[in-house]
């Protein structure tokens, strides 16, 4: 495909890459050279706000739970009372 370089270097990209790309406005691209070309790749990141979740530490306690969870070794309430009769075990 061919597209244009525009005022201040900017281009389009086709809209059939940007589909299968999944790609949309705001979206993070690197840009690279390799061998004269020009080689653009998609990246994700992560908010700020959200980064502690993506941390090993989380990520390994995250695991645990749903281990435990899988076992049958923590309780689920459904209200208060649930919980405190849980507790109380």
């Amino acid at each position: 495909m061919v597209t244009l370089i525009r005022k201040n270097y900017q281009l389009t990209l086709p809209a059939g890459i940007r589909k299968r790309l999944h790609l949309k406005v705001g979206d993070v691209v690197e840009v690279t050279e390799k061998e004269g070309k020009i080689v653009l790749i998609p990246k994700k990141t992560i908010d700020p706000d959200q980064a502690y979740f993506w941390s090993k530490q989380w990520q390994e306690a995250e695991r645990e739970v749903e281990d435990n969870l899988r076992k049958g070794k923590i309780h689920k309430a459904e209200n208060v009372e649930e919980l405190l009769k849980g507790l109380k075990k």
